[in-house]
């Protein structure tokens, strides 16, 4: 009867699952492991101290079966030879070119350090809030049709993953653990530390997952040991503090903060700076105890009430802890770290709303938890953990009792946040602003905020995806555009550089810092001036999350792309160009075909061109990301693009209009049709008018309606330059900030649509 149970269920996950992510935290996947050897277990095992892989008969996950699958056990103080739950790598693509939704590396935790099985899933969902971070959720496997039991599904680091957050892959590439592992005895730390030129001094304790990089590496460590100030040229500063504070407020010792300074990774991006990468969260919550790496006086956290009050600048003076040592000696890098552990606590702890989410998960496990009969821990321990402190199964050298996560992190939040850094006045940031909202390429605007109780401010941007962020100045002295000298507004001028500048407001005062939007780096405002749509081909429809909308030509529900030609005459595609990637604008060839005046083209971003049906070879991101279409013809040209924010699941992205300047969301989605048609009206209306025209500078808009019109300007390309609401039975003086030219005066209300052109000296 078991066994049909344990069947039915497995049936019930496949089905819930065929549309959802692999990585969806709120569903449970189905991981099948098949092999031909009778043995299978001992052959493991054997091959764990080679790290070899053992070639699996098959692998099914979710219902999808792959043959010829390479698996092997990992970690470290996880794995036992003598135990049958032991954690799991499995390569997909060890001996044949196949992946699972483009995952080809799966890393399965066998939880066996943590009574709550929450941990390190309910971790990745808090740290993913601010930096990038491995996805995570929950996987029951099987090995040759018998339950091994529940484990926890992370994303595997690799060149996908660096690829997917970073835009490259081919940079230095460093696993920072300790090669032969961590534990008593431990001479060789990732710390960072300058260990001086010869790469021997550094490859015990890092492993380089690409061809080079030990020179990177050794800068590296010089710089922040011996070149403090010049330490943001090679290192992404606000990724390091941001994985710093998240360590320290989640007691998560068992990383760079605690005794062995392990458990991250280093990518160095395309601009020349490293990003630290968190993993292996198993540990965390107060789970793992050492924040020394020799036994001794003061090494462990011996119970919970000392990881409750574990202080927020924990290793400021370790000289074996320089990324924290040297960092946080620099006062605006210290402010900004209080400002980050200020927005964790408040954001997830003080608010409790950590709590709901992990009772979620909790309660969704709760049934596999008890089908696991090869778990560490009792089913009454699972129960009581995510509340109170459970005796005897404490992680690490030192034993002890697994804290509850709400006792410790409760008490752990109200704690820090009495501390005089975080109960001293903070600056507040306010009506933070642009003076144009889609400005062209090339125009120089204002960014302005409300400041108050500050010291200084400062406005960070970026042109576009995974550049660095630059950092000046704002002033309050009425010549930046922030109005009156010393009324409290800040301003700062800006150029638009590139298509998408996105930027964040930063003000500290004698104590600590204050973030606009309080998640940056990670999250900021953005710039988005207006596509080149208004002749030609356009990029008129996207989707970038299809769970169930329409299904390509495999029957799967991939994400699309709707191109629209928008001129008189059919279009030869061959010569044009769909790209995820600005800097790379022949990612992906449209199709040898003629696209007829009017007419729409659906192109599929699977990710796979290998299935034929007009798929392109990358993705869409839900989070947001660009998509440009460019025409090459000898010289590449930019037709259109668009960047999108985050997208929700089966509604679209699109222009109100074909081939309209404005976008918006669609429930009601149109892929391979017509988004709607605006009516033209080429001469005054007598609702609404415009003059005089032509003009100079100034015109003014009226509206004779009692309805209020929504004004979208363009210019005879189609830019969007200007969109304003005008009341009714109102006037409105407009001034052109953006040159001569033609201008397109689009309007419309519930009841009425049309357009208007106006002629400037």
């Amino acid at each position: 009867m078991k066994k049909f149970i344990l069947v039915f269920i497995s049936i019930l996950f496949i089905n819930s699952l065929k549309s959802q992510s692999f990585y969806d935290v709120n569903t449970i996947q189905v991981v099948e492991i098949s092999f031909s050897q009778s043995n299978w277990n001992s052959l493991l095992n054997s091959a764990k101290s080679s790290g070899n892989y053992l070639m699996a008969q098959s692998v099914t996950i979710n219902g999808v079966v792959f043959d010829s699958v390479g698996v092997k056990y990992k970690g470290n103080s996880t794995y036992s030879a003598n135990q049958i739950k032991n954690p799991w790598h499995i390569e997909l693509d060890t001996y044949k070119n196949q992946d699972y939704q483009g995952y080809k590396d799966i890393k399965l935790s066998n939880v066996a350090k943590d009574p709550s099985f929450l941990r390190e899933v309910l971790s990745y969902q808090i740290i993913g809030k601010y930096m990038h971070a491995p996805l995570s959720n929950y996987a029951m496997v099987y090995v040759n049709s018998n339950l091994i039991g529940l484990y926890s599904n992370s994303e595997s680091i690799t060149k996908t993953f660096v690829d997917d957050r970073f835009g490259s892959n081919s940079n230095t590439f460093l696993k920072c653990n300790p090669v032969s592992g961590a534990g008593p005895g431990t001479n060789s730390f990732p710390n960072l530390s300058f260990l001086g030129q010869n790469i021997g001094g550094y490859t015990g304790s890092y492993e380089l997952k690409s061809p080079s990089g030990w020179g990177d590496l050794i800068n590296l460590c010089d710089t922040l040991s011996n070149h403090t100030s010049a330490v943001d040229q090679i290192l992404d500063v606000d990724k390091a503090l941001w994985m710093l504070a998240l360590d320290n407020v989640l007691v998560n010792l068992d990383s760079y903060i605690g005794g062995f300074k392990q458990n991250y990774y280093l990518y160095k991006m395309d601009n020349g700076r490293f990003a630290s990468i968190i993993w292996d969260l198993n540990e965390s919550f107060g789970q793992f105890p050492m924040i020394s790496s020799t036994m001794g006086t003061g090494s462990i956290l011996t119970n919970t009430n000392s990881k409750i009050q574990m202080t927020h600048t924990l290793q400021i003076n370790s000289s074996s802890h320089p990324l924290i040592k040297e960092l946080l000696s620099i006062p605006r890098y210290k402010k900004m770290y209080l400002a980050h552990i200020k927005t964790i606590l408040i954001e997830n702890f003080d608010n409790g709303s950590y709590y709901t989410l992990a009772q979620e998960l909790h309660s969704m496990i709760d049934s596999c938890v008890q089908l696991d009969a090869n778990k560490f821990f009792s089913h009454s321990n699972f129960l009581s953990n995510i509340n109170s402190d459970v005796s005897g199964t404490g992680g690490g050298p030192g034993g002890g009792s697994s804290p509850g996560i709400k006792n410790l992190m409760d008490n752990r939040s109200n704690y820090l946040l009495n501390q005089p850094d975080f109960t001293a006045i903070e600056p507040t940031i306010n009506l933070v602003s642009q003076s144009s909202q889609n400005p062209a390429l090339g125009q120089n605007i204002f960014i302005t905020a409300n400041v108050t109780n500050e010291n200084d401010v400062f406005l960070g941007y970026r042109n576009g995806d995974n550049a660095a962020f630059e950092r000046t100045l704002m002033l309050d002295d009425g010549a930046h555009g922030d109005g009156i000298a010393n009324d409290g507004i800040y301003g700062q001028s800006i150029n638009i550089s590139s298509p998408n500048i996105q930027y964040y407001i930063y003000a500290e005062n004698s104590t600590i810092g204050k973030f606009s939007p309080v998640r940056a780096e990670y999250e900021y405002y953005t710039i988005n001036t207006s596509g080149l749509a208004g002749g030609g081909l356009v990029i008129n429809e996207l989707m970038a999350s299809n769970n169930s909308t329409i299904v390509d030509n495999t029957g799967m529900f991939s994400d699309w792309i709707e191109i629209y030609n928008n001129s008189p005459n059919s279009i030869d595609l061959g010569d044009y160009f769909l790209t995820d990637k600005f800097n790379n604008p022949n990612k992906f060839k449209l199709p040898n075909e003629n696209l007829n005046s009017g007419g729409y083209k659906l192109i599929w971003a699977s990710g796979d061109t290998s299935i034929g049906g007009n798929h392109a070879n990358f993705k869409l991101s839900k989070s947001g990301e660009m998509v440009g279409l460019f025409r090459n013809n000898g010289v590449i040209d930019t037709i259109d693009y668009i960047y999108f924010s985050e997208q929700t699941a089966d509604t679209s992205f699109g222009r109100e209009f074909d081939a309209y300047p404005k976008w918006i969301f669609f429930h009601n989605t149109t892929p391979n049709s017509s988004n709607g048609v605006l009516s033209v009206v080429e001469s005054n209306t007598n609702s609404f008018i415009a003059y005089p025209n032509p003009y100079e500078n100034q015109v003014v808009f009226e509206n004779s309606s009692s309805m209020k019109l929504t004004i979208l300007i363009s210019t005879s390309q189609g830019v969007l330059i200007d969109e304003l609401t005008l009341l009714p039975k109102s006037k409105y003086l407009w001034s052109d900030r953006h040159g001569s030219g033609l201008r397109v005066i689009n309007f419309h209300n519930s009841e009425q649509r049309g357009q208007l052109k106006l002629l400037n000296f």
